[in-house]
């Protein structure tokens, strides 16, 4: 930084503008809403629903459904996010949890329609194959982090009520249920709508500083450790084990920028000029991914709770595996 400092100055303003122009924007109303929903116990109401669903599938409570379908709208680190909020709240285990935060960081659509498919490979028809490998990954992610600590007990189990007579007591209505774990939820919060409100743009704004802050961060440490040299060394690397295995060796460059970011990796891959069916697979793998600066989101997240960072690394490694892999087998199908 010293020896460079304008390219240190530009890069910092670089992560700033990013930060300010596409996640700012594009995150904080996610934050905000998330904690209002849960505030009026809206969260709880569906969670009560998607129950029957979302234990045989995924071995997670109803409650678990809500995270996965902001997870997948708002993108990363909105999954990891509210996960950290219901461990708060003990409406799911760390195993749950460990589950949870696995398969719902992913990218949001809008950016991998708009930047990735039309910004960074000027092609919308490469849109479906991306979000079929991102997204159909991710739910398969989902599949196999049910055995993901598979003696741990799941929470929110009740028996069912036997009457003195020995005749089970009949259930109420799933939405009646629905409607009174909102309510009590509503109760045990407490909070006005002015002061709930008021906590939640609080919490987002001191979530959002956080992102913004990494975001420079990392910008900052690519700029430096390219102009050290660093960055080529393990492009090289990584050329060499491309060509091994009989990928286009170009497409090192997006590797490695995707390593450490989403959005960089994202453009080298749009540009490789090495085939669209591997600059695709590429790209799928860096979306999948998430990049070390979306891992030090979602650590900072998980920091907070009992939730163990590992089996989210893991399953980043894997589901970027299979991305790359569901592109091959479905580009005689989905792709352009």
């Amino acid at each position: 930084m010293t020896v460079f400092p304008t390219e240190t100055l530009h890069s910092s303003l670089r992560g700033l503008s990013i930060w300010w122009e596409v996640l700012f924007p594009a995150l904080f109303p996610f934050f905000v809403i998330s904690e209002l929903l849960l505030g009026f116990g809206i969260v709880h109401f569906f969670g009560k629903l998607l129950d029957p669903l979302m234990r045989p599938i995924f071995r997670l409570p109803g409650i678990g459904g809500f995270v996965v379908t902001m997870g997948y709208i708002s993108g990363y680190p909105v999954g990891a996010k509210l996960t950290a909020q219901l461990i708060e709240q003990r409406l799911v285990n760390r195993a749950e949890g460990e589950r949870l935060v696995a398969f719902t960081t992913t990218s949001d659509p809008i950016f991998l329609i708009g930047a990735v498919s039309v910004g960074f490979f000027q092609n919308v028809a490469i849109a479906p194959i991306l979000a079929a490998a991102h997204y159909g990954g991710g739910l398969l992610i989902g599949l196999l982090m049910r055995f993901h600590d598979r003696h741990a007990p799941s929470s929110g189990t009740k028996k069912t009520a036997i009457s003195r007579d020995g005749f089970r007591k009949r259930r109420p209505s799933r939405i009646s249920e629905a409607l009174k774990a909102m309510h009590e939820a509503r109760l045990l919060d407490g909070r006005r709508l002015g002061r709930l409100l008021q906590d939640s743009i609080q919490s987002a704004l001191r979530l959002m500083i956080v992102v913004g802050g990494l975001v420079v961060f990392f910008s900052v440490v690519m700029e430096m450790l390219t102009h050290a040299g660093i960055i080529e060394a393990m492009a090289e690397v990584l050329r060499f084990l491309f060509g091994l295995i009989g990928l286009p060796k170009p497409l090192a460059d997006a590797g490695i920028f995707g390593l450490f970011e989403v959005t960089l990796g994202s453009r080298s891959a749009g540009t490789a000029g090495t085939g669209l069916m591997h600059q695709a697979a590429i790209a799928a793998w860096v979306l999948s991914w998430g990049g070390l600066s979306v891992h030090a989101q979602v650590a900072s997240l998980l920091s907070k709770t009992d939730l163990r960072y590992r089996p989210f690394f893991i399953a980043r490694m894997i589901h970027g595996l299979i991305a790359m892999t569901l592109v091959y087998l479905l580009w005689g199908w989905l792709g352009p």
